[in-house]
């Protein structure tokens, strides 16, 4: 049983910002000195932020913590939206009001014999902690529409990962859907069923890495995206189907992605239609 982890990252922290700028194209790197949230992160885990000089917005954002140590942490993202634009203008020693860190991440304890990491998008930067918690590396598939959206390459060639990419338009790496490139990968072992997952993207992608390891009796750990309203378990707007684990007869019931996750193990999902 999970237990909730939102009653002892509620109080808000006050981080200072040591550095903001562009990094990846149009992705931002924010990076902040607060060590009471920074120490506690890890992998998998996101951060609440209020939003400077957006008055009329109520709830906080949150984000995945891109890198941690002892004393900074720090997220990546795009301006797309109305909060993420108006954090470019956040200036380095600005204070940002933090709460966390949130949720349930990665178990990276144990030891593993083929370590799968599958990202999109933003979940490039969410597993890079992943990568270097792990005992020992493996092997990266991230995928995107175009060479663009690659993220992080240099980090996990850093660390000693085989970092291998896809692209819908061909861009960079394999031509195609993520899953193309690491299906050749899966086929190519001699024994599918050492790998484990550790996946981070749109929920398509992860329901497509969990239809791959029932097949192939893999356990896969999957970041679930759902859109939060209060970051720490309270509004039930994120919630998920989880599967009854000693049910016969396929029952479920509601977890919230925010504190029960936002990471599970794919036999626990029980995936939407639509997804």
């Amino acid at each position: 049983m999970k237990t909730d982890l939102s009653k002892r990252a509620m109080r808000a922290e006050r981080a200072v910002v040591t550095r903001h700028e562009l990094l990846y194209g149009e992705y931002r790197v924010l990076q902040m000195h607060v060590p009471a949230v920074a120490r506690a992160v890890q992998p998998g885990q996101f951060v609440h932020l209020e939003i400077p000089g957006l008055d009329d917005a109520i709830l906080r954002r949150p984000f995945s913590v891109f890198k941690a140590d002892d004393a900074m942490l720090s997220v990546l993202y795009k301006p797309v939206g109305k909060g993420t634009r108006a954090m470019t203008s956040i200036r380095v020693d600005d204070e940002i009001s933090l709460i966390g860190p949130l949720g349930h991440g990665f178990p990276t304890s144990h030891d593993v014999a083929k370590p799968v990491l599958v990202a999109g998008g933003y979940g490039m930067a969410a597993l890079y902690l992943v990568a270097c918690a792990l005992k020992s590396s493996g092997t990266i598939f991230m995928g995107g529409r175009s060479a663009g959206d690659i993220l992080c390459v240099d980090e996990f060639e850093a660390i000693d990962w085989d970092v291998r990419i896809a692209t819908e338009d061909g861009s960079r790496g394999t031509r195609g859907f993520v899953t193309v490139a690491l299906d050749e990968y899966v086929a190519g072992l001699p024994d599918a069923r050492e790998v484990e997952y550790f996946a981070c993207g749109p929920n398509a992608m992860l329901k497509a890495v969990c239809d791959r390891a029932l097949a192939n009796d893999q356990k896969a750990w999957l970041s679930v995206d759902r859109h939060m309203g209060c970051g720490v378990g309270a509004c039930l707007v994120c919630v998920q189907r989880i599967r009854d684990p000693e049910s016969r007869n396929g029952d479920w019931h509601w977890e919230r992605v925010c504190s029960e996750g936002p990471v599970f193990e794919s036999r626990e999902i029980v995936w939407d239609d639509d997804e």
